[in-house]
């Protein structure tokens, strides 16, 4: 009998870390890191996403700060694309345009270089971070890409935690910006 050969989804999920515990208790911290050390399974990812969106007629990558420039950056590469970061208050240089976002314990704030599409008005941006669960940091990235003018086509991030889902920034964002992910993880 044949043994089972595992899917690029399920081989980057055992890939994956889970940290319990971490950054505070009881959170699971989803640790990309020990999936992006194996260099053939990022590759074979990025190719993934990149075969996905290059019918997109991509111009722009934005990556949300920090593990969405990992993803972000490789993708725009292989797209021959331009990458945008998406950064936290007081990160970038020059003018910018600000959101802010809930968290749990407080607010913060994004930030996007005002000149970060070249000045283009239209452009088709793909927003790219390694996990969403309630959207608040997404909600507002895509708030910073809509006041440039620019089409915010997709949001790609790696892991969906699908407790999540319910949420009501989650669902006010997947009214108007599909989402993708290769990786759901529903709650334990």
């Amino acid at each position: 009998m044949a043994k089972h050969k595992p899917t690029l989804r399920e081989e980057i999920q055992c890939s994956i870390a889970q940290v319990q515990d971490f950054p505070k208790k009881g959170i699971i911290f989803q640790d990309i890191t020990t999936f992006i050390h194996n260099g053939k399974l990022f590759k074979e990812y990025i190719d993934m996403l990149a075969h996905r969106y290059h019918a997109y007629k991509v111009e722009y990558i934005a990556g949300i700060e920090a593990r969405g420039f990992i993803i972000g950056a490789a993708l725009a590469f292989a797209l021959g694309a331009g990458f945008v970061p998406i950064r936290k208050r007081s990160k970038l240089p020059g003018k910018v345009f600000t959101e802010s976002y809930s968290l749990e314990y407080g607010n913060d704030h994004l930030e996007i270089k005002e000149d970060a599409f070249s000045g283009l008005k239209g452009v088709n941006v793909i927003l790219v971070d390694d996990l969403i669960a309630t959207a608040g940091t997404a909600k507002a990235a895509i708030k910073l890409i809509k006041r440039l003018e620019a089409r915010c086509l997709e949001l790609c991030c790696l892991i969906n935690l699908m407790e999540f889902a319910e949420t009501k920034d989650r669902k006010e964002i997947e009214k108007e910006v599909h989402l993708f992910s290769l990786i759901e993880i529903d709650a334990e």
